[in-house]
């Protein structure tokens, strides 16, 4: 094989073994890989001596890179693909010159890319290759971090927004893949996966733009770019989500993919919202491992957790879920669809979107724009020689009667209703329009369910509350001397004082007693006594039972229930 540049002067000076180069050169291609770095990784020389030769071979100049202040101005002039791709680093600029770090100045096609990428002569130094790593790593992260502090980059002050149109197309967004907007998107993404957030708020107002995260059901700002990127940040995210650019009069949906390895991608649901200042956008992060967490790890109490498992083992039926947006009615329906999801069995979702993403499970994305409804999936289902059918929500009479007829020829049916709690979900059903004889019949259980944020473990402490307190709050004068209730502090570990959330619930089976007061149209006020006389805790007297327990505080228990 024949050896050139670096590595033939090596050989030629006796520093390298020819068998060496050879091997070393036949690595680098086959693995896309810059000799140099897979030169200094072997430890066959050092990086000082490499350079030492490199600067004397090549008449460059050699330069430590500890002891310089890298320009971050005149980074940002080169693409960070470029930089990464061909391991160069640009240092500072004089004048039409630019001075770049190189570890290996036979690299000429890396030395060629960035001469033509901007436009101005190169000179390059010699630098040794670990401290250039090491170099490329940090500005790389004071990159992604010097994007919170935006706002008083004179430079933006010129950036002509307010006199963009509403109808200007997809062409006169400038800079939409502007490499400083993208990293700090791309990094606003990873911290909040890295963080457990469950949705992100990119907000634009009159004199501010303000990223939140939503993180244990709160949110919290947590970023302030400039209200000047506004246009640039909303053009980006609907490439990335492949949106209508050009389109800022409505509001649109979408989806983007983050693959962060070759086993894992998180995906996010994207929504555009047009408001008096710009296009709002909320990100839901849609975790696929959420849904494979097992039933135990929901926080159902045992015999709730029995209830679900024997309803979902029934043949045919419906199981509701109910709850407001953002109280986990998916993962709990997941979960079950997960539980079910066997060679036996065909199982068939309808959604708007797909959240979580199951093999084995035939999903459908709802889009009414061309006729696909609820109700046009379900029917088409049907046809398909279903054994469970899941739809994402019942909205209407038409997928309410669907559903139904369909749990009462031998299918098992999962779905979700917005409504307060589980008596409430019978009434619901009636007030749309399903006949109360087809509720009491088609109808298995019913969970009414809410997200609280779990106590730190690390630092949570017992709180000393008066007993008209507890009282009031809804403990008995039996239980209180035992009572043991924490509160929530803050430490290093947690988000002050709290670190996850756990469900509560109220897990309601439909009895022979109940489908008698559905069919006599009795009030919600009726079927909850009756659940009452039956046993069934309902979401307060859970969310006690939590806090009893340890897993919450009373002040998150009274968020959660109190109305």
């Amino acid at each position: 094989m024949a050896i050139s540049g670096l590595g033939r002067k090596l050989v030629n000076d006796g520093l390298l073994s020819r068998d060496d180069a050879e091997r070393l050169f036949e690595e680098c291609q086959k693995e896309g890989v810059h000799f140099v770095s897979r030169l200094i990784s072997s430890k066959l020389i050092t990086a000082s001596k490499l350079a030492d030769v490199a600067s004397a071979e090549f008449g460059l100049p050699l330069l430590d890179l500890n002891a310089i202040n890298i320009d971050l101005d005149t980074v940002k002039l080169v693409d960070d693909k470029l930089l990464s791709k061909h391991h160069v680093l640009p240092l500072f600029k004089r004048g039409s010159r630019i001075f770049i770090a190189v570890s290996d100045p036979t690299n000429l096609i890396g030395i060629d890319a960035i001469k033509f990428h901007v436009g101005l002569t190169v000179e390059p130094v010699v630098v040794e290759e670990d401290k250039l790593l090491q170099m490329l790593v940090k500005v790389a992260e004071d990159l992604d971090t010097s994007m919170g502090d935006l706002a008083g980059d004179e430079s933006l002050d010129d950036l002509d927004v307010a006199a963009v149109d509403d109808d200007k197309t997809a062409d006169d967004d400038s800079a939409i893949d502007d490499a400083p907007v993208v990293r700090y998107i791309n990094k606003m993404l990873l911290d909040a996966i890295k963080a457990g957030v469950s949705d992100l708020h990119f907000e634009p107002y009159e004199k501010r733009y303000r990223v939140r995260f939503r993180l244990d059901g709160m949110l919290k700002e947590v970023s302030s770019p400039p209200v000047a990127l506004a246009g640039k940040l909303s053009a980006r995210f609907k490439v990335m989500a492949r949106l209508d650019i050009a389109e800022r009069r409505v509001p649109q949906d979408g989806r983007i993919k983050l693959t962060l390895s070759k086993t894992k991608s998180i995906d996010f649901r994207v929504n555009t919202c047009p408001t008096l200042f710009g296009e709002k956008i909320v990100l839901r992060i849609l975790d696929s491992d959420s849904a494979k967490l097992g039933i135990d790890m929901l926080g159902y109490e045992p015999e709730q957790k029995q209830l679900y498992l024997d309803n979902l083992e029934k043949p045919y039926g419906m199981i509701l879920v109910t709850g407001p947006t953002g109280s986990g009615k998916t993962v709990s329906l997941y979960t079950g669809l997960n539980i079910l999801n066997t060679e036996d069995r065909n199982i068939s979702t309808a959604e708007d979107p797909v959240e979580i993403n199951l093999e084995g499970i035939n999903q459908v994305n709802v889009n009414d724009k061309v006729g696909l409804t609820f109700a046009a999936a379900l029917k088409a289902f049907l046809r398909q020689d279903p054994d469970v059918i899941m739809v994402g929500e019942i909205r209407d009479i038409t997928t309410a009667e669907i559903a139904i007829k369909a749990a009462q020829t031998g299918h098992m049916v999962l779905s979700t209703l917005h409504t307060n709690d589980a008596p409430q979900t019978l009434s619901r059903l009636i007030n749309i329009g399903v006949a109360p004889f087809n509720i009491a019949s088609a109808v298995n259980l019913i969970i009414a369910q809410r997200l609280a944020r779990r106590l730190c473990k690390h630092c949570k402490t017992l709180d000393d509350l008066p007993e008209k307190v507890l009282l009031k709050a809804g403990y008995s004068a039996a239980e209180i001397p035992t009572l043991k209730i924490y509160k929530a502090v803050g430490c290093d570990q947690c988000n002050e004082g709290y670190k996850g959330r756990v469900g509560i619930y109220q897990v309601m089976p439909i009895s022979e007693q109940m489908g008698r007061l559905i069919m006599e149209e009795r009030t919600a006020i009726d079927l909850a006594d009756q659940a009452r006389k039956e046993g069934i805790p309902d979401l307060r007297q859970s969310a006690l039972k939590k806090v009893k327990d340890g897993l919450t505080s009373l002040a998150e228990a009274n968020r959660v229930t109190l109305e």
